[in-house]
């Protein structure tokens, strides 16, 4: 892989050491590319960083290429929670920001990813939080606290409210 990625620096770690390191200095890491046992452990661990496993998106991306990118699947780290399914209690923004990596990775949409992107961080700036980022940091100070529908449509509104035009999801995409 090195020489089709000349500017990328690899380095091999066993899983232990990744994981300590994960904690003690996470933005020493920009990617992890790990076999899916690997992934889903450092995963739900670096899931502690950003407040909550209903927060990272992932993606298992193939080899095989379309004109648009390569073809892979695309889901939150958490999988699809049927132990909190229907309940209005689920996080999101996982399930959002996946859909980002597949339009950047597998369509080619890099400009609607952005969007989705920015609006997510817009609606966590806002304040709105899930119970389990409630949970996660204790503080409800200048927050509010929503379902998962809620915080979907208060991610829809700002990415509404934000994108100029010609730019931003493409139709059909989260509206």
């Amino acid at each position: 892989m090195k020489p089709e990625y000349p500017d990328v620096t690899v380095e091999h770690r066993l899983v232990d050491a990744c994981a300590m390191m994960l904690i003690q200095r996470p933005t020493a890491f920009d990617v992890l590319v790990t076999e899916n046992l690997f992934g889903d452990i450092l995963s739900d661990e670096a899931s502690v960083l950003a407040g909550s496993l209903g927060m990272l998106p992932s993606a298992s991306i193939g080899e095989k290429r379309t004109v648009h990118g390569r073809h892979g699947l695309y889901e939150p780290i958490h999988g699809s929670a049927p132990d909190i399914a229907g309940k209005d209690i689920a996080n999101p923004i996982a399930t959002i920001l996946s859909a980002a990596m597949m339009l950047r990775w597998s369509l080619g949409q890099p400009t609607a990813a952005e969007a989705i992107e920015r609006a997510v961080g817009a609606a966590l700036n806002a304040g709105y939080r899930t119970v389990d980022l409630i949970a996660a940091t204790g503080d409800l100070a200048a927050t509010r606290k929503v379902g998962t529908q809620e915080m979907a449509d208060a991610v829809v509104a700002a990415l509404q409210s934000t994108e100029p035009q010609g730019l931003g999801a493409p139709e059909g995409v989260l509206r």
